[in-house]
């Protein structure tokens, strides 16, 4: 049914599309359509800043292909129907426990996708579905994206979600390497308007490099922009160190471990040396390393074209090692923490990994999960621990994950699958059961993840914009729902499952911090919105936080009510110095020198020396699309939105490729356009992520299919130290299509 008003009205959100966090107007017509969607020029963050990707939301939450209500599969005969939610819940609750009662827990595995940080829902009541489940099989997006990085960190700092982003604003100097903000919008660094940030770095008189294998839209902003060979970043960062060493340019400012060990570490490294293996000249590597010590302020961030790559853990400790060596790390201008307003995860202990290994390979667990490169293996290989049965939420690996088509055969061979997910895409069809959340629009925002990584202290929250109609289930009722269903449970008559679940957290998180008789309280339209409120009243900035003394006008006054009466989001401030207090070492100084991290040199010198392949695929981002699921957007298809093989001429040429160009590598085959140019380097090809649409239910997205590049990135290769997948450097061949 659908909600119908008198008239049409302009609200407020945060746009969940990526990790910009950008404020949005949008108007919406009599019956709750979208009629247009505007930058909000009264965001004190993003400032009206609106990409192409936001300015379609429209278009995405009207998307015909939608699924709106659950749906089952018929095995039989691979057909469809759609059912009541109690239904679909029954069959879950029939089916699903049976799996885990014959086999063990760990024979169910779950797999979280990317938009599950941009969601209250994946934020508060994944973690209630894991518990459920009591797995160790444990899967998502960040093993394909950001785990070197956050693994990096947490040996460094002591928590992997204690991340140093550049601070844009103030900085002299930024060195950004295989990142492209002005097609991606920034990543692990929340800054809207990124171009807008970069360009007024400039014009204040800053410098900006960018080292990356493509002459990217970023790169083209730059006032320098280097090529480098693809996966030979932490070689060209570790001549870095050298020179810094070598000329006596070293200035730590922070309490640190393991100075002399990364010094002795970077004697073998010298800009000449390394010069062979980057393709970068040791007199740019020696000239950037004085450039970064001479700066007033200067800043190093990498980002997933570093982390995608064959020592993607290496190339991120080394960034914080140069901003701790050059005085710039937890430094204005420099490399700083966020101050995130919500009360988040607390650790009370130095973070590691390896706690425990994936069955069939031994690879490590980060963070509570196991690579998603490995995936296909526990689905495929026989033996206790098999896993026989999926869940996954807001996912699509068979586009994202590597060796794609192999874990595409994988899915199909599971005992049972559920999936939360709005589409039927290239992996939920082989669950045997959607659960579709309902329309982005009517669902709450607040980004807990995201604004820790953020250029600049800042709050928002969105209410829904519009209700639930009859017969509609919410995200976090689906995922509570589901929690009990994978458990073999209904709900108790007459109990909210939602309400239950976060009475129990309130009680507990109150109980903890003493404070248990103040739940009356708490303020909000339900129980999410009352543990939004008590979240923010614990943090940094909230009204029951401790905070003497403070200059901040907004420490100690923060709750969801404040936030509602600044729609368009609260300017906290400046980045702040945050050293030793975010720490979570044992020793309570930063840890230059993790032993995981001179462990892996080893690795590192002996590619050194390895011969080098011909030619190398390397990924692309796209400002038009966003991983798999833009691409039934019928504004953001066409144009440079499409699916090509980027090629230098000069390879196109002597490979004699026009046209068309079978490329080929360990995992697989694929027939792609050709599209040659200079912007990127000789010797790499580029084809972008996340397409591959030929057997897809979604319309546009089908007529533009695309090529999956996953069908040539292998599983059987990692980054040893966080498990994450390599998209980037991988060995091809390519002959006339």
């Amino acid at each position: 049914m659908t909600h119908v008003t008198d008239s049409p009205r302009t609200l407020l959100r945060t746009c969940p599309l990526c990790e910009a966090v950008c404020g949005l107007e949008i108007t919406l017509d009599s019956a709750d359509r979208v009629t247009s969607v505007r930058g909000d020029h009264a965001d004190p963050f993003s400032k009206g800043f609106l990409c192409p990707k936001g300015a379609t939301l429209g278009h995405l939450d009207a998307d015909p292909d939608r699924l709106t209500a659950p749906m089952i599969r018929d095995r039989a005969t691979d057909t469809w129907r759609t059912v009541s939610w109690d239904e679909a819940f029954g069959v879950i609750r029939e089916r699903l426990p049976r799996v885990s009662a014959a086999h063990g827990n760990q024979a169910v595995g779950l797999y979280l996708g990317n938009p599950n940080a941009h969601t209250v829902a994946g934020a508060l009541y994944v973690p209630l579905l894991i518990r459920a489940l009591a797995t160790r099989s444990l899967f998502s997006a960040s093993t394909a994206d950001q785990m070197p990085k956050q693994v990096a960190s947490g040996l460094m700092f002591g928590d992997p979600l204690t991340v140093a982003v550049p601070d844009l604003d103030r900085t002299d100097y930024l060195l950004m390497l295989g990142a492209n903000p002005l097609e991606s919008n920034g990543s692990l660094c929340t800054a809207p308007d990124f171009p807008g940030r970069l360009k007024a770095l400039r014009q204040r008189g800053g410098r900006f490099v960018v080292v990356d294998p493509r002459r990217t839209r970023t790169a083209k902003l730059a006032d320098e922009h280097v090529f480098v060979r693809p996966g030979s970043d932490a070689y060209l960062l570790f001549g870095i160190v050298h020179t810094l060493f070598a000329e006596q340019l070293v200035e730590v400012r922070v309490e640190v471990n393991g100075l002399d060990e990364v010094r002795a570490a970077a004697v073998d490294f010298t800009p000449e040396l390394v010069a062979e293996r980057t393709g970068v000249p040791a007199e740019t590597i020696v000239r950037l390393a004085r450039e970064l010590a001479a700066a007033p302020t200067a800043a190093v961030y990498a980002r997933i074209g570093t982390c995608t790559a064959e020592f993607g853990t290496l190339t991120q400790w080394l960034v914080d090692v140069i901003n701790a060596l050059t005085g710039n790390l937890d430094a204005p201008g420099g490399a700083m923490f966020a101050t995130g307003a919500a009360l988040g995860i607390v650790r009370t202990r130095p973070f590691r990994t390896a706690r425990w290994g994936s069955r069939v390979r031994g690879l490590p667990e980060a963070m509570g999960e196991l690579p998603v490169a490995t995936l296909a293996d526990e689905i495929l290989t026989p033996g206790d621990g098999q896993i026989r049965a999926m869940v996954t939420v807001a996912g699509n690996p068979v586009l994202s994950a590597p060796s794609g088509a192999r874990l595409d055969a994988a899915f199909a061979g599971l005992d049972f699958m559920v999936s939360v997910d709005r589409y039927l895409n290239e992996t939920t069809r082989h669950a045997d059961v959607i659960l579709p959340p309902p329309r982005i629009l009517q669902s709450p925002h607040y980004d807990f993840a995201l604004l820790n990584f953020a250029v600049h202290n800042y709050a928002r929250y969105s209410r829904p914009l519009v209700p639930l109609a009859d017969g509609e289930m919410s995200e976090a009722e689906v995922l509570a729902r589901l929690a009990l269903a994978v458990s073999g449970q209904e709900p108790q008559p007459g109990l909210d499952p939602l309400t239950v679940v976060d009475e129990i957290v309130i009680a507990g998180t109150l109980h903890k911090a003493g404070m248990a008789d103040r739940r009356k309280e708490l303020l909000g339209e339900n129980t999410t919105e009352q543990r939004i409120d008590m979240m923010l009243r614990l943090g940094p900035f909230g009204e029951w936080a401790s905070t003497p003394d403070d200059t901040n006008e907004w420490r100690g006054k923060l709750n969801l009510q404040v936030l509602l009466d600044n729609p368009h989001g609260i300017d906290l401030g400046p980045l702040e110095s945050r050293l030793p207090g975010v720490l979570r070492t044992a020793s309570r100084k930063v840890e230059l020198a993790p032993a995981e991290m001179l462990a892996d040199l080893e690795r590192l010198r002996a590619r050194l020396r390895a011969e080098q392949p011909e030619m190398v695929l390397v990924g692309r981002r796209q400002l038009r699309s966003n991983n798999s699921w833009l691409h039934n957007v019928p504004p953001l298809v066409g144009g440079s939105n499409k699916c090509t093989l980027h090629i230098h001429p000069q390879d196109a040429a002597r490979l004699g490729l026009n046209g068309t160009a079978i490329v080929k590598s360990a995992a697989g085959t694929l027939t792609v356009e050709v599209e040659p140019t200079d912007d990127i380097m000789p010797g790499v090809v580029s084809l972008p992520h996340g397409w591959g649409h030929e057997d897809s239910t979604q319309s546009v997205a089908r007529a533009h299919a695309g090529v999956n590049a996953n069908a040539l990135t292998d599983d059987s290769l990692v980054d040893a130290p966080s498990g994450n997948a390599i998209f980037n450097g991988v060995p091809v061949t390519l002959t006339r299509g």
